[in-house]
């Protein structure tokens, strides 16, 4: 449910025109709080909104790493806003982001990681992580 919710309201956005890159943040922060609140588990509506957003923003030709910074940090906003785990939204935003940006291509996903690194409180952490 979050990833549809994600794609219509960032192509709705897109074609109205506007900055779509800014609205990306509310857009993934209602869908998750939208999805939480419906029952939907925290991992699933944080990894398909985000991983939405990012094949979005390729479809659209958007920056995919401006995108999936704003989408993370969306993610974890509305996260915190249902009092979920902002800890855990953090690491599987992270990876979702990451993990769709593997899947557009390694252009796509060394952007994504080093947009993370550098805009994502955690971020960091994340990826130093997984090289483990």
């Amino acid at each position: 449910m979050p990833a549809s919710v994600v794609k219509g309201a960032i192509g709705g956005v897109a074609d109205l025109g506007v900055a779509v890159v800014k609205a990306v943040k509310g857009i993934v922060n209602g869908a998750i709080q939208g999805a939480m609140e419906s029952g939907i588990e925290q991992k699933e509506a944080v990894k398909g909104a985000v991983a939405q957003s990012v094949h979005s923003a390729k479809e659209l030709g958007l920056d995919v790493a401006d995108v999936a910074v704003e989408a993370v940090k969306g993610a974890v906003s509305g996260v915190m806003q249902v009092g979920g785990d902002t800890v855990s939204a953090t690491k599987n935003a992270v990876l979702s982001a990451f993990d769709a940006a593997k899947e557009i291509g390694d252009e796509a996903a060394d952007s994504v990681k080093n947009a993370l690194q550098e805009s994502v409180e955690g971020a960091k952490e994340v990826f130093d992580e997984i090289k483990k």
